[in-house]
């Protein structure tokens, strides 16, 4: 029985012993031994949860720091009204959890831990215009030997911004991205926006948008859901379009196109070409409409300044195109064989006074008025000398003068009676006259039927010269007005004020 209390009493040193030098053996071996992050690491998520908040006392809340680094501005839809920003999300909390004294560690006072192992913020955009399913970045968090988190996310958010297109595309928007708490009221997760606001070192400039300024504003806010307030940080980015590109590709292609119906007044109105020019501009304006037409929001609150542009441009166009066929018409009109109306005949007396033009052919006279006259006259005169000099009247009518004596036959006056009796009974000299009188009426009626087409047809040059300077002031006025005045006195700050609450 002693013995074998002597051979267990010896096994049991022989096993403890075995223990003991493996101990040493283990320890010895660098692979086996545990690194001053490895122990904290171990030592901090040691009875952690990190389903609740970090704090010992429940009524104390966690103070959440929100600030952005803006690094890009990728795109801002305005058919869908969205903002499409790159970001990096910096927060910072103090966790009383994980807390430790950098002497027991070789001095470490920084600490990097895997964002899934820690409690983390619910900290959400709460204009996103995307799903909450992707989350974030899941980057390290750097904790601090005192307890302060810092977790710096890079996200890209698709946030929702109402776009003013009032003074497109000389217009600048103001977007905005509200973050804060989605679960926890301001009693248990409060947000602060820090002292440095946005950081843009890393700003990548945009080709199509301008960045005037980054503003952080911290609110408090009570919604109609829960009766506690939440606090969120809203920051503004206020945002100029580049116009260079639209200067190019919309404003200067209208501004040729309007000078092209500025040519269609020139070409003359019988040539039929000017109703063609002006329709062709017109389907050009139409097809500039439809391509801004697809970028805009179909939205009635806004109609963009371009788009009135164009409107105004079309309506003149239109208006030439009108006019076009108006004053062809008034062209083609002396065909009719129908005299200037007198009151127009003074309206275009007084436009080519004002346009600087030497007229031709319209008087305030009745066309025909005064060859009718002369014509009788010729008539009387030679009826009343053929009756006196027997057929010189003949000679002298075609001649054109009545007053010429004949002198064949003046010396006696005896003579002269014979003559005339036998030329009075002459038939053949009536109807020479007659038909010489058929000539001349229709010699004068197609005098008079040139000269009223020649009325109308100057009529028309100077309709379409006063409606040419018409156009040229319509069109500058509009251009100036419309790209020019109304662009460089537009308020910049058109959204309101922006008022923390």
């Amino acid at each position: 029985m002693t013995s074998r209390i002597v051979l267990i009493s010896a096994f049991c040193c022989i096993l403890g012993f075995l223990v003991r030098s493996a101990d040493a053996v283990g320890t010895d071996d660098p692979r086996a031994r545990l690194t001053d992050e490895q122990r904290l690491y171990k030592e901090l998520l040691r009875n952690y949860d990190r389903n609740t908040r970090p704090v010992y006392n429940a009524s104390h809340p966690v103070n959440v720091n929100i600030s952005i680094s803006l690094t890009q501005i990728f795109d801002v839809e305005e058919k869908n009204q969205v903002l499409t920003t790159n970001i990096w999300l910096d927060q910072s909390w103090k966790d009383e959890k994980l807390g430790w004294d950098p002497a027991h560690y070789n001095n470490l006072t920084v600490l990097r831990i895997p964002c899934n192992n820690i409690w983390l913020p619910d900290i959400v955009l709460y204009n996103s215009a995307e799903d909450y399913t992707g989350g974030y970045m899941e980057a390290l968090a750097m904790v601090s030997y005192d307890g302060t988190v810092f977790w710096p996310p890079i996200v890209k958010f698709r946030s929702t911004c109402e776009i003013d297109i009032t003074y497109y595309p000389f217009d600048d928007q103001l977007c905005k991205m509200k973050f804060g708490s989605w679960a926890y009221d301001g009693s248990q997760v409060d947000v602060f926006n820090t002292t440095k606001g946005v950081d843009l070192t890393n700003f990548v400039r945009n080709g199509e948008w301008e960045l005037l300024s980054v503003k952080s504003i911290r609110h408090n806010i009570r919604y109609p859901c829960c009766s506690e307030m939440f606090p969120d940080v809203t920051f503004w980015i206020h945002l100029k379009r580049r116009t260079l590109y639209y200067t190019y590709n919309v404003i200067i292609p209208c501004v040729m196109l309007s000078i092209l119906t500025m040519v269609g007044f020139w070409i003359r109105p019988e040539s039929g070409e000017k109703v063609s020019l002006g329709l062709t501009v017109l389907l050009a304006f139409s097809v500039f409409m439809l391509l801004i037409a697809e970028n805009m929001p179909a939205t009635s609150n806004f109609v963009p300044l371009i788009g009135i542009y164009l409107t105004t441009v079309m309506a003149l166009t239109s208006f030439s195109v009108i006019m076009a066929v108006v004053t062809s018409n008034i062209n083609l009109r002396g065909f009719k064989e129908v005299d200037l109306p007198r009151w127009l005949r003074k309206l275009i007396i007084v436009c080519a006074k004002i346009n600087c033009m030497k007229l031709a052919y319209v008087t305030t006279a009745d066309c025909g008025t005064v060859d009718d006259r002369h014509g009788k006259e010729k008539y009387y005169q030679m009826h009343t000398t053929f009756s006196n000099d027997s057929g010189c009247a003949l000679i002298d009518y075609e001649n054109n003068s009545t007053k010429q004596k004949c002198e064949m036959h003046g010396n006696s006056s005896e003579h002269v009676q014979g003559e005339v009796g036998v030329c009075n009974d002459s038939w053949v000299t009536r109807e020479i006259l007659a038909r010489l009188q058929m000539l001349v009426d229709k010699e004068e009626e197609k005098e008079r039927s040139d000269l009223v087409c020649k009325r109308w047809m100057e009529a028309a040059e100077v309709i379409d010269r006063c409606l040419f300077w018409l156009f040229i002031f319509g069109t500058l006025f509009s251009t100036i007005i419309l790209l020019v005045v109304i662009p460089s006195i537009r308020p910049y700050d058109n959204h309101g004020d922006i008022v923390a609450t």
